[in-house]
Order: C-alpha cells, then sequence, then structure tokens
C-alpha cells in the first residue's frame, strides 16, 4: 500500500527569533538594535509576516496528507521521502539550501515576505497554497526543471548545488592547485588565485553574474553568455588569478555543456568546496585530491 504524500515545510529562524535567543528577551533586543539606530518593530513585523504565512500554509495542507517541518539549520540531518511535496516558505535563497538534499520532490516556493525578495524561486503566495499543493502531485502540473551543479572528489565525496560551487580555500586566501577541461587534451594549468566559480543559470542571478560582469559581461561581441536556469550549461570563473613563473592565468573563463568537466587537482595543504554559498557544509580536500564539476544529472523540480 503506498503512503501518502506528505508536506515538508521547510523554513529558518527569523531575525526577531534569533535576537531574542541571543540577547533573552523582547526589551533586551530593542535595546540592542536601538542602540544601533534600529527599530525592533520593523524586524518584530516580519517576523509576525513569517509566522503567519506559515499558518496559513500549513492550514492548505490536504486532510488526508501527512505534514512535517523542518529548519534550514536541519536540514543536512533530515530525510525526504519519494512523496514529499516540499514547501519553501521563506527567501529564494532557502530554496537553494534545501536543492542538494532532494531527489525529484516537487518544490513549490512561498513568498513569506513579498517585497522583500526577488521572487525568483519563492514564485507564489501564501494565500496561493490550497491550489498548488493538491496540484503539485497531479499528473500535468506545470514544473520548472532547473539546472544544478555537481563536484564529485576522487574519494567520492559528492556536493551539489542550484547556484554555483566555489573551489579554494577557506577564508577565501591563495589556493594553488591545477586546473584542466576534460576534453583539453589533457592540457593542465598550474594556478594561484582567490578560487574557482562554477555556476548554474539559476546562480547566474548572484554571485555568478557579479562576476562575470566585472569581466565585462554582456558588453563587447563574443563574450561568454551566461545559462538560462533551464539551460544544461554551466560558466565558470578563476578569481584573481596571479601570474607568475610557477603559474598562469590563460585558463580563466569558460562553459561546461552536459558532459563535460572541469577538473582540479589540489597542490595545497587544504582546500574546501561547498554549495549556494554555505560554507559550514563543505567538502574538504588535501594535498594531490582531484575534484571533477560539471553538470548535475538530478534537477530540482520548481511548482509554477
Amino acid at each position: 500500500m503506498s503512503l501518502a504524500p506528505r508536506a515538508v515545510l521547510v523554513h529558518r529562524t527569523t531575525e526577531y527569533e534569533e535576537l531574542v535567543a541571543r540577547h533573552g528577551t523582547h526589551g533586551q533586543a530593542a535595546f540592542f538594535l536601538s542602540s544601533r539606530g534600529r527599530d525592533i518593530e520593523e524586524v518584530a513585523e516580519r517576523h509576525r509576516r513569517t509566522r503567519r504565512a506559515l499558518a496559513e500554509v500549513t492550514a492548505a495542507i490536504p486532510l488526508t496528507w501527512r505534514q512535517s517541518r523542518v529548519e534550514r539549520a536541519d536540514l543536512d540531518r533530515f530525510l525526504f521521502a519519494p512523496e514529499d511535496v516540499v514547501v519553501v516558505v521563506g527567501q529564494d535563497g532557502l530554496v537553494a539550501n534545501v536543492a542538494k538534499y532532494l531527489a525529484g520532490q516537487p518544490v513549490v516556493g512561498i513568498d513569506a515576505d513579498p517585497g522583500r525578495n526577488a521572487g525568483v524561486l519563492v514564485r507564489h503566495r501564501p494565500s496561493d497554497a490550497p491550489v498548488l499543493l493538491p496540484g503539485a502531485l497531479a499528473a500535468g502540473t506545470g514544473t520548472t526543471e532547473l539546472t544544478m551543479v555537481e563536484a564529485v572528489a576522487d574519494d567520492t565525496q559528492r556536493l551539489l548545488a542550484l547556484n554555483e560551487i566555489y573551489l579554494g580555500a577557506a577564508g577565501h586566501q591563495t589556493a594553488r592547485y591545477r586546473l584542466g577541461l576534460d576534453d583539453d587534451g589533457g592540457a593542465v594549468e598550474a594556478q594561484a588565485s582567490s578560487g574557482v566559480l562554477v555556476g548554474t543559470g539559476t546562480g547566474a542571478t548572484g554571485w555568478i553574474r557579479s562576476v562575470w560582469q566585472e569581466r565585462g559581461g554582456g558588453r563587447t561581441d563574443g563574450d561568454l553568455r551566461l545559462p538560462s536556469p533551464t539551460e544544461q550549461r554551466l560558466v565558470w570563473f578563476v578569481r584573481e588569478a596571479w601570474p607568475s613563473p610557477a603559474t598562469g592565468t590563460s585558463l580563466v573563463a569558460g562553459e561546461l555543456a552536459a558532459g563535460r568537466r572541469l577538473t582540479l587537482t589540489v597542490e595545497s595543504e587544504r582546500l574546501i568546496a561547498f554549495g549556494d554559498g554555505i560554507e559550514t557544509d563543505a567538502v574538504e580536500l588535501t594535498w594531490g585530491q582531484r575534484v571533477r564539476v560539471g553538470v548535475c544529472e538530478e534537477r530540482l523540480r520548481l511548482v509554477g
């Protein structure tokens, strides 16, 4: 007998909750903010909007469904099931945070604070939930399949991300490594830089785009074109490559179609790889290890 669907509400601790936890009481938190020229009422109102959104979405879950909640900090310990419908209530970044833990489950993005979020991934309002949730598992429901990026180390460590993967030194200091492309005849270049970024079309609205713009993206013919979120193509950039007698700067940007891989061989005592800006969930790499980065077979299924 198949299990009933389960709605998994993903949320994060609000700024107000963090302030009260740190300072003990509402009054102490208010005093702390006022000493820095801020009003706690603004923070408290955003907290209330988030709580109202969570309550409204919870009330919209079909009665025959099971339900569960998970806070962002607990995502790496939560076990998602095939029958889950993942409902992210919060910011765009929260969808990216949960994406790497999924395996094809539909994701509904609910904007808990309209006007403050870009709404690229949290595309819906809490009032849309009564229609969105029952239809999320129905045949023919419109979903957008977003490309993801993966890094696989030679010791089988694997990291997935929706926006981008960073490879470099912890603290973004100088990283030493050898960089090459799988289909480049085995040619590699020794480099010293502040790290390598490999990003998707979804990530092209954030960190990857800022690097692309710094390189003059879109202003001259022949510039590297950023991918769309659903395109199975990645772009990569080396940050601040340093030329020296032992290190080069000729291999600093490019694209990766599906099936192509960028290979980095570590020549530092310790490098890390992390995805979507979450440095606390990093893959650690040591001298001589090799990591390959490319388009991930898994895709994020975003409803609507």
